[in-house]
């Protein structure tokens, strides 16, 4: 029997967290074909996105799918997003959370192959990251 992936009760355990601690969920989306947002607000392939009861209506962060409508520019949009393209949910008033590792790299890593971005070494870009955002990378 094949586990459900931890990532969409850890997206849920950080959102609750961020509300009931008064600060706003935000999450950082890794966009693709399967990913509906507004793509006039995407840059460089990303999209962060306000995930607080305020900026969403009928949130709903399932286990597969993070589904919601919010208001851009005025003009009411409906948002899907797979949990695989959330690379991270953090809080936007002190950079806490967590980073999520891509799928491609979880893959690669557990048939023992380095990562495939060759950017920056991966301890360096996740040292970089979680010294910037207090982010932590989930595998």
């Amino acid at each position: 029997m094949k586990e459900t992936p931890t990532t969409p009760y850890l997206i849920r355990a950080i959102f609750e967290w961020c509300c009931d601690n008064g600060l706003t969920p935000y999450i950082a989306v890794k966009v693709d074909e399967a990913t509906r947002v507004p793509v006039e607000f995407v840059k460089n392939g990303e999209i962060v996105l306000n995930l607080s009861p305020s900026a969403t209506r009928n949130l709903k962060i399932g286990n597969e799918l993070i589904q919601f409508s919010a208001r851009f520019a005025g003009v009411s949009r409906e948002l899907s997003i797979p949990v695989t393209a959330v690379g991270g949910i953090f809080a936007k008033e002190t950079g806490q959370g967590l980073a999520f590792q891509a799928p491609a790299q979880v893959v690669a890593e557990q048939d023992g192959q380095a990562p495939q971005d060759e950017s920056a070494p991966e301890d360096e870009t996740q040292a970089a990251a979680a010294k910037r955002s207090h982010l932590q990378v989930v595998k």
